[in-house]
């Protein structure tokens, strides 16, 4: 659906963008991940074609990105852009209308978004009346109100408490299934192996790292494994198929170590050492999280800045 090509934005001495490509494929939930300042909201204001790149170009569904893809996109900013002395219900039809919805398709869809998630008696209601996340439950709506083809949404659990933030992650994922693609920003891990297909990783205006997140988390595999067993500490004898490199006392009879297998050895190997000398209660691989990956990738690559 979207094809990045070699985008560069500078700003004054800044570059916020260097050559950054990436493809975000139809139906797919995408995360654009980084620290803050990575350069994630310049590539999302060019996608919305509010800046322009230096260089570089964007294709949406194999065409030049232009004003006819406006409708095409809901856009959720990290800085939140409704009226705070708005009545909530116009400002929606009128945002709704903006995109091209007839103010009785606008009504209508409202009607349905706001009982869905316990709005209905904020039509009269005005921006500057609710909460953080109130206003950003209504800015969501605002959002996806024209039923877009792709969904870009910058931080969009900022603001949200927990339970909020799941209602929320909980509509994103539904929409997905509807056939919406998604282009989620954050530099937040928590969300992103639950929610994205794929995602890309921009430091410092660079992109250095994306694809799809199972494929990115098993080549970072690195032959680790907790192993719980019942009994007393295990005695080694230094033939073992791997090293301790961990270990912690579950409670008085479970024990809990983590090992590095020896080169050449696998996790066969180590049932068939184990076995004769306690009882084995599991034996799990340990694969890096995208939160463990991100902080490796972000301190490697802001060491070869420095």
């Amino acid at each position: 659906m979207l094809s990045i090509r070699n985008i560069v934005k500078q700003y004054a001495g800044h570059r916020a963008l260097d050559d950054v490509s990436l493809e975000v494929e139809s139906g797919q939930v995408f995360g654009l991940l980084g620290p803050n300042g990575a350069g994630k909201t310049s590539l999302i204001r060019i996608i919305n074609q509010i800046t322009a790149p230096d260089s570089g170009e964007v294709f949406f569904n194999g065409e030049k990105l232009n004003q006819s893809h406006i409708d095409r996109i809901g856009y959720l900013p990290e800085e939140r852009g409704l009226y705070k002395k708005m009545e909530i219900g116009e400002q929606m039809i009128y945002l709704a209308r903006l995109k091209g919805l007839s103010r009785d398709e606008a009504q209508k869809r409202l009607k349905f978004w706001f009982d869905k998630l316990g709005m209905e008696t904020w039509w009269k209601k005005k921006i500057e009346e609710l909460s953080k996340g109130m206003q950003q439950k209504a800015q969501f709506v605002a959002t996806v109100l024209h039923e877009p083809d792709l969904i870009i949404l910058d931080e969009p659990f900022s603001g949200f408490d927990p339970v909020h933030a799941e209602v929320i992650k909980d509509e994103i994922l539904e929409l997905n299934k509807k056939g919406a693609t998604i282009l989620f920003s954050t530099h937040r891990m928590e969300s992103v192996e639950e929610l994205c297909h794929s995602i890309a990783l921009i430091n410092k205006s660079h992109k250095i790292l994306d694809g799809k997140v199972k494929t990115i988390r098993n080549s970072y595999r690195n032959d680790t494994y907790f192993v719980e067993y019942t009994g007393a500490p295990l005695s080694l004898d230094g033939l073992q198929p791997f090293e301790v490199i961990g270990d912690t006392l579950t409670d008085d009879e479970r024990n809990t170590i983590k090992i590095k297998l020896t080169e050449g050895k696998n996790s066969n190997d180590v049932l068939q050492y184990l076995i004769p000398k306690t009882h084995i209660n599991m034996l799990q691989e340990v694969i890096p999280s995208m939160h463990e990956i991100f902080i490796e990738k972000v301190n490697a690559n802001s060491l070869s800045h420095e």
